[in-house]
């Protein structure tokens, strides 16, 4: 069984930064990944907010 397609964003400092289909996915591959290691996370969760800032 595959994933769902994850829509992904880049905001930088309020602008949108445009990505190509293949980065979006490798984006949403990674994401996806680090959070299914994380305890307490819903293995079923739907909105994901990441933020860095520096």
């Amino acid at each position: 069984m595959s994933e769902p397609e994850i829509d992904v964003k880049l905001m930088v400092d309020g602008k949108e930064i445009p990505m190509n289909p293949y980065v979006q996915k490798v984006f949403g591959a990674v994401i996806r990944s680090l959070i299914s290691t994380l305890k307490g996370v819903d293995e079923n969760w739907n909105h994901v907010e990441v933020q860095l800032d520096r």
